[in-house]
């Protein structure tokens, strides 16, 4: 974890939209005075809006896995009652105790990729880009994906792309994948671009073509940085101990295996009160206004 105001900056103004901006705000309930904590903070988005509805004497949290969205965040959020922390959501309970803070209000957590480390081309996060296939949130931990490509089994590899891409051909795309790489190591996302398109069928037209290249880059992303066992940390036990009793926890994901884990735990009858018994979906003037928001479920709980 770093608690620091000074982030490293990617471009001189972030292009991501937040997702469910009206409906994250109407499910939050704020008011003047509450203490919240944005898990995702990204670019600043949701939380500019939220330090509005806070107000001077509430105080708000930012944590990101990504300190160059923390260095976006920073520019937005410049207001002595918001303090930026370089962690995880996963986290959230250490940051706390860092901060002398017990329990909050609200807490947000807007789980997937923004459009800015989508636009990044040295991350390798879009299929489309020619920089190196890195796929990391957080550069200083971990490995690339293309080194992690590089000692991922056929059986592993199959199963990541079946269970966190849903991908039909997983197996053609992981025997490929694997054939390659004593031939010509993949290195960057047009690498693994081509080597996807190259184990599809050939009746699949060219628009069609793309997702599941689409997929692909989802199921490693999600692997490399362990999305699913960060969401299952926080889920089982963190929000229900940072959470003062009546808080409200939001979440946002982009996933049927993200939304399905949020759902299950929100069944908890003896930590939540659930708020959402139906994910809340885009509507579609968002839909047609930001592409990004048709795949977003909403679903919020009070803590008991």
């Amino acid at each position: 974890m770093n608690d620091s105001t000074s982030f490293p900056e990617r471009t001189p103004k972030a292009v991501h939209i937040p997702v469910l901006l009206r409906e994250v705000l109407q499910h939050l309930d704020l008011q003047p005075g509450l203490t919240v904590v944005d898990g995702t903070v990204g670019a600043g988005g949701h939380s500019s809006q939220i330090l509005k509805r806070i107000g001077p004497t509430g105080r708000l949290i930012g944590l990101d896995r990504d300190p160059y969205m923390l260095g976006w965040a920073a520019k937005k959020l410049e207001a002595p009652n918001c303090q930026l922390v370089h962690a995880s959501y996963a986290q959230m309970r250490s940051v706390l105790d860092d901060l002398g803070i017990e329990r909050v209000d609200r807490i947000l957590l807007d789980i997937g990729l923004s459009s800015d480390q989508l636009a990044a081309d040295d991350r390798g996060f879009s299929y489309q880009a020619s920089g190196p296939l890195d796929l990391r949130f957080d550069t200083t931990q971990g490995e690339p994906a293309w080194k992690w490509l590089q000692k991922t089994g056929l059986a592993e590899l199959q199963e990541i792309l079946d269970n966190y891409g849903e991908e039909p051909f997983a197996r053609k795309i992981a025997e490929r994948i694997v054939q390659q790489q004593p031939v010509k190591p993949i290195r960057t996302a047009q690498d693994l671009s081509e080597v996807v398109q190259s184990a599809l069928p050939a009746s699949i037209s060219e628009h069609a073509r793309r997702d599941p290249v689409i997929r692909v880059f989802q199921a490693l992303r999600i692997a490399v940085n362990q999305e699913l066992l960060q969401l299952e940390t926080v889920l089982t036990g963190v929000l229900a101990n940072c959470l003062a009793p009546g808080g409200i926890v939001v979440i946002i994901s982009f996933h049927s295996l993200e939304d399905r884990q949020v759902k299950q735990a929100f069944r908890e009858p003896a930590v939540w009160h659930n708020l959402t018994s139906k994910p809340v979906s885009a509507t579609p003037q968002e839909q047609r206004a930001n592409p990004r928001s048709r795949s977003a479920k909403l679903r919020s709980a009070r803590k008991l």
